[in-house]
């Protein structure tokens, strides 16, 4: 069971900059990756709907036998972690709980603000989660749905993407804001961007770091780690590959994507019949 892998499955191919983070910080695990690139955004579909591709996008995943799930998808984790929780019987994290538990640690003023896609932010899943937990915190968020783009054309740096920054974050700065969170796995990448203009005062919060720290505590916790691997594999699969796929991969894994292999997922769906659809009816 050490040796078996991480599965962690996104909407798309952002969610790579989690793969980065558990790289990093479990260098001798086995991971496989799968980006439901065919179907993405999940961002604007119903509650009902995510529910489903979660339960797809971990079915796929569970062919490998894996040990623990990382959900990648900010949507697919305020929708459906619950769900997957309940239905699964390995342990499973989203990124969202581990990156509101770690902003609640950070501030200093209870005024936390949180950047995302307009899906995100106006599910409020962030907000909600930050009150259940700390009452006392005034939660901001700002929808920055240009700067997705920005990541993808390549725009890292330069006067175009600090301006769309500048422009987005003036609110939550202006409420004197002393913990921002990226709630989106596009976000990590622009980073250095973005604490130029929040300057020091303002602690960024990678919601992918937080989830692979948590990934790493609770593997530690049930004795699951695979401390003794020299030869750590990494697995790619993406139900369609997308256009400029590994220009646009190797920016969010800071590495080139090897070998990523498309899935017939239409195909592999009717194969598994219905039967993972149950837990929706429950």
């Amino acid at each position: 069971m050490r040796g078996n892998p991480i599965g962690i499955f996104d909407s798309g191919i952002g969610g790579l900059t989690v793969v980065k983070h558990l790289q990093r910080l479990l260098p001798n695990e086995n991971l496989v990756y799968f980006g439901d690139t065919a179907r993405v955004p999940y961002g604007t579909r119903s509650d009902k709907l995510i529910k489903q591709y979660a339960l797809e996008d971990a079915a796929f995943l569970q062919q490998f036998d894996i040990k623990m799930l990382v959900i990648a998808c900010n949507t697919a984790s305020a929708v459906a972690v619950d769900l997957l929780k309940k239905s699964l019987d390995i342990p499973v994290t989203g990124v969202i709980i581990p990156g509101v538990e770690a902003a609640i640690r950070s501030t200093k003023t209870n005024k936390i603000g949180v950047i995302g896609t307009s899906a995100t932010i106006g599910s409020r899943a962030y907000h909600t989660r930050i009150k259940q937990r700390a009452p006392q915190v005034r939660v901001f968020g700002q929808p920055c749905p240009l700067l997705i783009p920005l990541v993808e054309e390549g725009w890292i740096e330069g006067e175009v993407t600090r301006l769309a920054i500048r422009h987005y974050l003036s609110p939550l700065l202006e409420n004197d804001i002393d913990t921002l969170i990226l709630g989106c796995t596009h976000f990590p990448v622009l980073s250095e961007a973005i604490a130029s203009v929040t300057g020091p005062s303002v602690r960024l919060i990678d919601s992918g770091e937080e989830a692979a720290l948590i990934t790493r505590k609770i593997l530690q916790e049930l004795d699951l780690s695979n401390a003794d691997n020299n030869s750590p594999q990494t697995q790619f699969y993406v139900s369609d590959i997308p256009q400029k796929f590994d220009e646009v991969g190797t920016r969010f894994l800071g590495k080139p994507v090897v070998n990523a292999g498309r899935v017939d997922f239409d195909a592999f769906l009717m194969e598994i019949g219905e039967k993972i659809y149950e837990p929706l009816n429950k």
